[in-house]
């Protein structure tokens, strides 16, 4: 079985399928990955303490945004649930960490990029939600999961590197993108690329663009999650996906 890397997505709207651009970039990522056996998601758009695993069975969506055409709500995804991953991830939490079951859905965080990366949905998911917000945290967390990388799980965090969306004033898919996107993406891009973990996590005082790029930071926070799943977070990790939509940094990265 191939040890699967683990993925840091910026997920956008569910409109985001409709860029082109975006959907080869990831149909590309996707393409140089093994199959995985399992995919756990862990998603900006569910927090939620103690550590809770969604549905295992079937897998139902949640339809979680509003204002957008019909068709977005029409939109399917039958994946097989992963009760053998779920089971497996209370094995691999300590004490100190407990976890809970719900039969909450795949939200458009979790889904929208996997309808573009495995649109048969044939591989089994799970979504997990984000127990904290904090860098050290997630890191931590990241850590634990990481030995289901050498069991086929693709461990995936899906966000947004900027998401400033109270201060966006040009709603356009191919609308320029505002200074404070453009400086906090490019001190994302040159900070991931010398591996400076420290600074990162503590992007809410040492990045430009800050507060506008993440009013709040639900949308940064799964990056740690990723890269706590890395042999060496420190390593510079693969950014195979660059620019913007909306005016907002669609930039994701791939580590080993």
């Amino acid at each position: 079985m191939s040890r699967m890397p683990a993925l840091f997505l910026s997920h956008g709207a569910p409109p985001l399928v409709d860029d082109e651009r975006w959907v080869a970039q990831l149909q590309q990522l996707t393409a140089g990955l093994p199959r995985p056996r399992a995919i756990l998601m862990a998603s900006a758009h569910w927090e939620s303490a103690p550590l809770m695993l969604g549905a295992t069975e079937t897998v139902p969506l949640v339809y979680d945004f509003g204002g957008f055409e019909r068709r977005f709500y029409e939109t399917t995804y039958t994946a097989p649930g992963a009760p053998e991953l779920a089971a497996r991830i209370e094995k691999l939490m300590p004490d100190s960490e407990r976890v809970a079951r719900t039969n909450r859905g795949l939200d458009h965080g979790a889904y929208v990029p996997l309808t573009v990366m495995y649109p048969e949905a044939d591989i089994p998911v799970l979504q997990m939600s984000l127990p904290t917000l904090e860098p050290d945290r997630l890191l931590e967390l990241g850590r634990r999961l990481a030995p289901l990388r050498d069991e086929g799980v693709l461990i995936v965090g899906s966000g947004f590197t900027t998401h400033g969306l109270p201060f966006l004033r040009d709603w356009r898919p191919d609308a320029a993108a505002p200074g404070w996107s453009r400086e906090f993406d490019a001190w994302a891009a040159e900070t991931l690329a010398r591996g400076a973990v420290d600074e990162l996590a503590d992007f809410r005082d040492r990045a430009p663009g800050m507060p506008f790029a993440h009013p709040t930071i639900e949308h940064f926070a799964p990056m740690f999650l990723t890269l706590g799943a890395a042999d060496d977070p420190e390593r510079a990790p693969d950014q195979p996906i660059e620019g913007f939509w909306m005016g907002l940094s669609k930039r994701s990265f791939q580590v080993t």
